[in-house]
């Protein structure tokens, strides 16, 4: 087939896309849908209709999956918005409470608005009591993401009051709880592999602050919250808000076309994010850090990476979207020298190998000519570490901030009247039909 495209005549005409089958000697015009911002997208809703044939796209990569006005990313120009607002201004500017309502409903709101928002949430933030059962029935050693997955899908158990997803206030009030209480989950996953007491979440403290002081504080002392390590949890949640239609929010879309409930909807996409693929990148970070080991190495790091033949790769460089400097790295990476000047960790030998390989990066015309510039992930697991969280939180943590932008991803879905439940084709390469054969008669 080939593809042409076509202007039209007259102004109120649609652009569309050509496509000739050669073969049969036949075309059909696609149209082209507009954005307000990125490329144009071709409609291939009636492709197979028409020709019979449907598109091949593994990963969906060339493939628009849905409408949305919520996340826009320009990989080449490294630009990330949120509503049209530039995740550097959120991120030096705003707080995550503000963001969340930023996603939820497509503005920033007023002072009146934020108070009564995270009012609404605060007043969710406990456990349901008996779900303190649940976590006791997992090993110690259980990861806080395979935790997560189970009590999280396990809170339409004990709310039924808001899974009905046709009635809005009943979307509304579950998206509040899901806000509210996954910090909660995500800070006794972690308390029960340590073998710590729960701390409930006090009413009083910010979002970031109550997640640490669940995370951290004992029954047997009071806790001193840093504020300079409370505003980078804000920002780390900020900048890991949402992230357009990646795996795990493809995920919790395709779930949520079906009907699925919306506790069902955010377990598969901590599934989803528990892969290292995914989410586990700043994990496998300080795992190569560990690897190197010292920054006298990196000299030999780098030459390993340069070379083709070599299958080592530098993790927390690079990214699948992002052609240019991650827009999100940069506030990562002031956040990070923050933290660790706060914590007089300026010495630590796996964090002055992280610097110092992060500074040969920078400089190297490898790396400047490949576009392999630090990620958000290069920093991030720096910072986790350095405020005393264990590596198997990394992705819990993602998780927590994640599930806004998931929310609000299901919540436009389900408002959405053109979604259809997801039902992706396939290129079948496998046997033609051919008749059973008996046991005996095998050969």
């Amino acid at each position: 087939m080939n593809a042409t495209t076509t202007a039209a005549a007259k102004p109120a005409a649609k652009e569309s896309v050509t496509l000739t089958d050669n073969q049969n000697n036949k075309a059909v015009n696609l149209p082209l849908l507009p954005g307000t911002l990125g490329p144009k997208v071709v409609d291939v809703r009636k492709l197979y209709a028409e020709t019979g044939m449907f598109t091949y796209d593994p990963g969906y990569t060339s493939t628009g999956s849905c409408e949305s006005k919520i996340t826009f990313i320009d990989g080449d120009e490294g630009v990330l918005l949120h509503r049209g607002y530039p995740i550097e201004e959120l991120a030096e500017k705003s707080n995550f409470m503000e963001v969340c309502y930023l996603l939820l409903y497509g503005e920033l709101p007023t002072e009146a608005q934020k108070a009564k928002f995270e009012e609404g949430v605060t007043r969710h933030t406990m456990l349901h009591e008996q779900m303190h059962q649940i976590f006791r029935g997992f090993r110690r050693d259980a990861h806080p993401m395979a935790v997560m997955c189970g009590v999280v899908g396990a809170m339409s158990a004990f709310y039924h009051d808001s899974t009905d997803i046709t009635d809005p206030r009943q979307r509304e009030i579950a998206s509040y709880r899901l806000i509210a209480k996954v910090p909660t989950i995500a800070a006794m996953a972690f308390k029960y592999s340590i073998g710590q007491p729960f701390v409930y979440p006090r009413n009083d403290l910010s979002y970031a602050e109550n997640f640490l002081h669940m995370t951290f504080a004992v029954p047997c002392e009071t806790y001193k919250m840093n504020p300079v390590l409370a505003k980078a949890m804000d920002r780390i949640f900020i900048l890991h808000a949402d992230h357009e239609q990646n795996a795990s929010t493809s995920t919790v879309r395709l779930a949520g076309s079906s009907g699925a409930n919306p506790f069902a909807c955010i377990a598969a996409g901590i599934a989803c994010l528990w892969g290292p693929a995914h989410g586990g990148a700043n994990e496998a970070v300080l795992a190569m850090l560990k690897q190197i080991g010292s920054k006298d190495r990196i000299p030999e790091i780098v030459k390993r990476a340069r070379d083709p033949k070599d299958d080592f790769r530098l993790m927390g460089f690079g990214h699948r979207v992002y052609k240019n400097y991650d827009p999100r790295a940069k506030v990562m990476q002031k956040t990070c020298y923050e933290v660790l000047n706060e914590l007089g960790m300026t010495n630590n030998p796996l964090l002055e190998t992280a610097m110092e390989l992060e500074r040969v990066a920078l400089q190297d015309d490898y790396f400047i000519q490949k576009k392999l510039y630090p990620n958000v992930d290069f920093y991030s697991g720096i910072i986790l570490q350095a405020m005393g969280f264990p590596t198997s939180m990394f992705t819990a943590i993602f998780a927590l901030a994640r599930t806004v932008g998931w929310i609000a991803q299901w919540k436009e879905m389900i408002e959405d009247p053109a979604q259809k439940i997801g039902r992706p084709r396939q290129l079948y390469t496998g046997a033609t039909k051919r008749p059973y054969v008996p046991i005996a008669r095998r050969a």
